[in-house]
């Protein structure tokens, strides 16, 4: 919602956008851990219990949220400039955690430190690409040959063979 000082997201919608976000996060939580079973067997507490009493407690919290904050006043949250700002920062890490399953998160922090880099330093490039190339190669040490944890290679690193 617009008003005379250029503010365009109003509480009232970020609150609901925000609770349906997490309503249907709880939904997923209760709907998978009904695959799990749910409820006491032979061998105790079945697997999917937990999980479906917290996917509950979301859900029940997202429903709260939406109803109570459903009739406050419908003030404006963000400005313009804000909105871009907050949208700097989301859209490159989202990009880089799309980016992961197709290409690995190696190449993929390396994409993102470069390009992190290169767009704050406008152009230093050279120091963005010793960046990144140091940032896998730490991530590939640290995870890989000192606590031998298997980071994801992605279908890119699958298909050739890392």
């Amino acid at each position: 919602m617009r008003n005379r000082t250029g503010t365009m997201v109003s509480r009232r919608s970020l609150e609901t956008a925000t609770a349906i976000l997490t309503g249907a996060f709880g939904a997923a939580v209760i709907v998978s851990s009904l695959d799990n079973g749910i409820g006491w067997s032979a061998a105790g507490v079945d697997a999917g219990t937990f999980p479906f009493i917290v996917g509950l407690i979301i859900f029940g919290g997202s429903v709260f949220n939406l109803v109570k904050g459903w009739p406050r006043n419908d003030f404006a949250v963000l400005t313009r400039s804000e909105l871009k700002r907050l949208a700097n920062l989301f859209v490159p890490a989202a990009v880089y955690v799309g980016l992961i399953p197709l290409i690995g998160i190696y190449l993929a922090s390396a994409i993102y430190v470069f390009a992190a880099l290169s767009w704050h330093r406008r152009g230093a490039w050279i120091f963005a690409g010793v960046a990144a190339t140091a940032t896998a190669l730490a991530l590939y040490l640290i995870f890989e040959r000192t606590f031998q944890i298997s980071l994801p290679r992605g279908l890119l690193g699958e298909a050739l063979g890392f």
